[in-house]
């Protein structure tokens, strides 16, 4: 069973920046596409941006280009999400997911269904 565990959510004012950080524990030897992805509020949850398994290939929601840089460590299933000029409708719940069985499109496109395994998220507030 792959298990995801986000962390690094917060409070931070508009303009500000955060981190956040994922895992995921599986079968050794087995390197994860991850992604990212936020649900405000009486909303759908939407793609942010992810990454592919060598980290050579990674997508953005046009939200979030320019703002926002995916990375991960090399070798290992652990990503980072660096979150810059913050704005109050970034303001969501982000989700952390893995994709084992996926296409590579889904790096680029950011379908949910090309992800397998979710975490179960950390919150992140933007006060204008």
């Amino acid at each position: 069973q792959v298990q995801v565990v986000e962390s690094g959510g917060g409070s931070v004012q508009a303009g500000g920046s955060l981190r956040l950080s994922c895992t995921a524990s599986g079968r050794a030897g087995t390197t994860y596409g991850m992604g990212w992805f936020r649900q405000a509020p009486g909303k759908e949850r939407d793609f942010v941006a992810a990454i592919n398994w060598s980290g050579e290939t990674t997508g953005y929601a046009d939200s979030v280009k320019g703002r926002f840089a995916i990375s991960r460590e090399n070798g290992k299933n652990t990503v980072y999400l660096e979150m810059n000029s913050l704005k109050s409708e970034d303001t969501a719940v982000y989700y952390c997911a893995a994709s084992q069985y996926g296409p590579h499109s889904a790096i680029l496109t950011g379908d949910p269904r090309g992800f397998d395994y979710w975490g179960q998220g950390t919150l992140v507030t933007v006060s204008s």
